[in-house]
């Protein structure tokens, strides 16, 4: 099962005179990094939410969004009545000294901090058990996202490593027909240099073996065939973070592509070898996207 590391997740929640929205959303990334924006009544609850994202999402590049929204029959504010009679009783003291106008006093104490506080301004101990299980519905809706793109993602690197299997079935096929042709290039150029009653048929072969054994393909078609089948069993797995592993092992069915085409000597076996390294781009450009 392979999963991917975009999606979009929303939920929404309401408690007493409070609704929790969280939107989160999802690209891919090397590694878990999180974007969050927070009201100031939840950043005592920052380190948890950011654990709960880390765990429930593992890797991508993750913005994450919770609003603390009023609703209409609550307060929205409350005065710190205290406070204000504080402060008006110094402001009114300090503006008798120098002979102040004290007419706005009371409009210019209402914009001091912590006179005036919004109701969102605190978070009671419910509303953070509601506000956190409203983000584990967000998570759990960005992972089913996550699982509907990685389907369409496994049938596109699927259809990826089939073409290159096919192409090394091609390549696999004409294979004993570019022997044949070495062998009538390498004894035509010798009848033409040296004569064929000059030709040493016995020494003519053991160096033909010596070098057909240096461009043979047998070893590179059999690791690559490994590294295919071991990939579309690896996408099967119920492991969840499995995009690293596949990506290395691309690497290594790259490595043993390039290994052919320099091995090649032949123009039909070449144009497959081209063909295999798109395939493989193309792949390389999808797995990027796996959890």
């Amino acid at each position: 099962m392979i999963r991917s590391m975009t999606g979009f997740g929303r939920a929404e929640r309401a408690v007493l005179e409070k609704e929790f929205v969280v939107e989160i959303r999802s690209l891919n990334g090397k590694q878990f990094e999180l974007l969050l924006k927070l009201p100031a009544s939840l950043k005592p609850y920052e380190f948890e939410i950011r654990s709960q994202l880390s765990e429930g999402l593992i890797r991508g590049s993750v913005e994450c969004t919770i609003t603390v929204k009023q609703n209409g029959s609550a307060k929205p504010s409350t005065i710190n009545t205290a406070l204000a009679a504080s402060y008006y009783q110094q402001l009114s003291e300090l503006a008798g000294k120098i002979g102040a106008d004290t007419q706005q006093l009371l409009s210019s104490i209402l914009r001091l901090p912590e006179v005036v506080a919004n109701s969102t301004d605190s978070i009671e101990a419910a509303e953070w058990l509601v506000c956190k299980e409203t983000l584990q519905q967000a998570i759990a809706m960005l992972n089913l996202h996550r699982e509907d793109e990685g389907a369409v993602l496994g049938k596109e690197l699927g259809l990826r490593i089939d073409n290159i299997a096919a192409l090394q079935h091609n390549i696999g096929e004409l294979a004993p027909k570019r022997q044949v042709k070495i062998r009538e290039q390498l004894n035509r150029l010798l009848e033409d240099r040296v004569g064929k009653e000059q030709v040493d048929a016995n020494r003519f072969e053991q160096e033909l073996i010596y070098y057909l054994e240096k461009i043979d393909l047998t070893e590179e078609q059999v690791r690559l065939s490994n590294h295919c089948d071991y990939f579309k069993k690896l996408m099967q797995e119920p492991e969840l973070t499995k995009g690293r592993k596949l990506s290395f092992l691309l690497q290594e069915v790259g490595r043993e592509i390039n290994t052919m085409g320099s091995k090649a000597y032949d123009a039909e076996i070449q144009k497959s070898v081209v063909e295999m390294k798109d395939e493989l781009e193309k792949a390389k450009e999808q797995v990027l996207n796996v959890l």
